[in-house]
């Protein structure tokens, strides 16, 4: 069985009247293993209980629930799911037992050949990323607020500035390496989108310029 990747609500950042609204995408994983990443806020529950009933999903299937990084937009929802493992970040744990993965050292956590955690750290010091194998769309990256919609490609200042990033330097480097990776990504406040033959382009050239 192959892995499918739904995105089940895209999310969003921008101003409105002087404040900030925000809240995350939210993305269905199926197939050997079921799992869903960023669970959106506390206040989306029936939005999420809505989406997965649409993919025929119960919280019960889902086995593992990840936060890609520790930010309430993220982890709103968690609860939800009782029966899965817990990844949000580096953390990962099931009920109140603890499991060492070192992500630090950029190991990543490998669930089967097609799918997999990896560590991601920029926006904070723990960002994670799920890479998912999938026989319609090649490769995508489920990438959270490494990018925070596709227009900071452009516009560097929206993922370094706007969203916030704890270490540009490093966030960089792995928005570069996702690209260079991935067919689609999927970012932590807007549709999914395809990664062109040119962003890959930029993307090596900015990382062989790195190394030279």
């Amino acid at each position: 069985m192959a892995y499918t990747v739904t995105v089940l609500y895209d999310g969003y950042s921008r101003m409105e009247d002087g404040r900030m609204r925000a809240n995350c995408t939210c993305t269905l994983v199926k197939g050997p293993i079921t799992a869903i990443v960023d669970t959106m806020t506390a206040w989306d529950r029936d939005k999420i209980l809505s989406g997965l009933e649409k993919n025929n999903i119960s919280c019960d299937d889902i086995q593992y629930a990840v936060g890609t990084h520790g930010h309430s937009d993220h982890l709103g929802n968690l609860n939800l799911f009782t029966k899965a493992k817990h990844i949000v970040g580096y953390t990962v744990s099931y009920q109140d037992e603890f499991f060492i993965h070192p992500f630090e050292t950029g190991e990543p956590y490998t669930l089967d050949d097609s799918l997999q955690i990896v560590p991601t750290p920029g926006h904070t010091t723990a960002d994670v990323s799920v890479i998912v194998k999938t026989s319609d769309l090649g490769t995508v990256v489920i990438a959270g607020d490494l990018f925070e919609h596709e227009n900071d490609i452009e516009d560097p200042s929206l993922w370094k500035f706007v969203a916030g990033s704890e270490k540009p330097d490093e966030q960089e480097k792995h928005r570069n390496q996702m690209l260079i990776l991935a067919d689609y990504i999927v970012p932590g406040h807007g549709p999914m989108f395809k990664v062109t033959p040119n962003m890959k382009k930029n993307a090596r050239e900015t990382a062989e310029s790195k190394v030279t």
